[in-house]
């Protein structure tokens, strides 16, 4: 059917829409605080939603269902484990950081083991989270630009400029209460595409369970005993219970723990109860949510009769959806469901940029040589200018990316996996290993991250595995470090 004048008109009505709307929400602030943490005012609901939101990325809502139909739903199992990582921050990470007051994640971190160590960790965040937002930002462009035809370049710009405005003016709660008007839209294309697959079918929902289960298959199977031979063949095979179980509770207690993309949120709660509610809404919302978009790619797969993605003519499975996008939604329909895939890019955009205008003022600038905060004047002028740095930055960043075969996005996307562990094994050094200093923690933390640059460039072992090994060794080390104390202190 194509992408009409129809559609494009219902893209740029709801990009304007959510711009004017972010900026009249936001009101005015006073302060940094104001700026970056919304006064630590924000409902509890609201949070929740938000951090649904900023963690559901474009390639998310493309690539989920295109994984179900290629495979299977052992994705699931991944999820589960997400779902006890969130548990386990709220009850260990959100008491600590509200007993503290704290500005960001990194501010632990300056309190238990000096502010150089802060500095550093947030430094790491900073370059992290800028590689990994700037191509993600450019991955959002791919099914952007398979559905409307626009440029690559054309696509980041679109996505990166409407959000950089509202951004910009409004703070944290902008982002926030964006957050929840695109969930809630790209949720609904979502739904809107599962009702019309379902009544194309004659047999509606039946025929999904009978295509996929055509031929001894499975694909409805969630759980997977299976793994490669011996311990490095278990390691290297991808979605294995015990793997994802253990991979999805320590990358989700490094994602929601110690990344300022989403501690950003839970600090901005009024309490620490009223935070460790967002973040079990969030952990319900995020299984149902997963369920779903993986259903939806079993739904996908029986529409295009049980044939795999090469036989349409694709390249990979993340190009299903968009197809099903172009060819199949009626005028108007598709426009909403680009409208969901630019919902889901925002939400995340946005996130990234307050985070590293947060991290880069509070951790970096406004600290005298004792961690003291500074009351500064023009602080407010300075969070927005900071604020339109790293907004542009990532538009940049991501468009420099428009050649796919650029290692660079191979190495963006590898680097955010190694630094979790050394980030989480820092945070776990603060909380329970008390003998522990400054020194050793910043001996574990680069321990940390020297072993998972091994480990990536070395081994084939399955990415969910990385956070848990980065974190183990960080832990060895600073322990290590511990039992021979420098002669002069460090």
């Amino acid at each position: 059917m194509g992408f009409s004048t129809l559609d494009f008109a219902i893209v740029i009505v709801y990009l304007a829409g959510v711009t004017v709307a972010g900026v009249m929400i936001a009101g005015r602030q006073k302060d940094a605080r104001d700026y970056f943490l919304a006064g630590k005012r924000m409902s509890w609901w609201s949070v929740g939603f938000s951090i649904v939101a900023s963690e559901t990325s474009a390639l998310t809502f493309i690539s989920i269902p295109g994984l179900a139909f290629a495979s299977d739903m052992h994705f699931l199992q991944l999820v589960f484990g997400y779902f006890a990582g969130r548990l386990i921050v709220s009850v260990l990470f959100i008491p600590a950081y509200y007993r503290g007051d704290l500005d960001t994640a990194y501010d632990f971190i300056g309190r238990r083991f000096g502010l150089p160590l802060r500095r550093f960790t947030s430094s790491v965040f900073i370059v992290t989270r800028l590689l990994a937002s700037g191509v993600r930002l450019f991955a959002t462009a791919i099914p952007v630009h398979l559905i409307t035809g626009l440029g690559y370049g054309e696509s980041i710009v679109l996505i990166g400029a409407f959000t950089l405005i509202y951004t910009l003016a409004g703070g944290l709660k902008a982002v926030v209460a964006m957050d929840v008007v695109q969930l809630v839209v790209y949720c609904s294309g979502a739904a809107a595409c599962m009702a019309l697959i379902l009544h194309a079918l004659p047999g509606g929902w039946g025929d999904v369970v009978s295509c996929a289960s055509r031929g001894g298959a499975n694909k409805f199977s969630v759980l997977n005993f299976g793994g490669g031979p011996g311990l490095m063949g278990y390691l290297c095979s991808p979605y294995t219970l015990a793997g994802s179980l253990l991979g999805g509770t320590f990358l989700t207690m490094a994602s929601h723990g110690t990344d300022q993309l989403l501690v950003q949120r839970l600090l901005a709660c009024r309490s620490a109860r009223e935070s460790q509610k967002a973040l079990m809404l969030d952990a319900a919302f995020i299984v149902l949510q997963f369920a779903f978009f993986l259903v939806l790619g079993l739904c996908l797969y029986a529409f295009y009769g049980g044939v795999s993605y090469a036989a349409l003519g694709l390249n990979s499975s993340d190009e299903v959806f968009p197809r099903f996008i172009v060819e199949s939604l009626p005028s108007g329909l598709a426009g909403l469901l680009v409208a969901g895939v630019l919902a889901s890019a925002m939400g995340t955009l946005s996130s990234s940029i307050s985070s590293l205008a947060s991290s880069t003022y509070l951790d970096l600038f406004r600290l005298t040589a004792k961690g003291r905060s500074l009351e500064t004047r023009g602080e407010l002028r300075t969070s927005r200018l900071l604020t339109l740095f790293w907004g542009i930055a990532l538009i940049g960043g991501a468009m420099l990316f428009t050649d796919t075969r650029n290692p660079v996005v191979e190495i963006g996307l590898r680097i955010a996996s190694f630094t979790y562990g050394g980030l989480l094994g820092t945070f776990l050094l603060g909380f329970f290993f008390a003998r522990t200093n400054g020194r050793d923690a910043l001996v574990g933390f680069i321990a940390g991250l020297g072993t998972m640059a091994g480990v990536i460039s070395c081994t084939n072992i399955d990415y969910v595995w990385h956070t848990m090994i980065g974190c183990t060794a960080t832990i060895l080390a600073g322990n290590l470090s511990a039992r021979f104390p420098a002669r002069i202190p460090g």
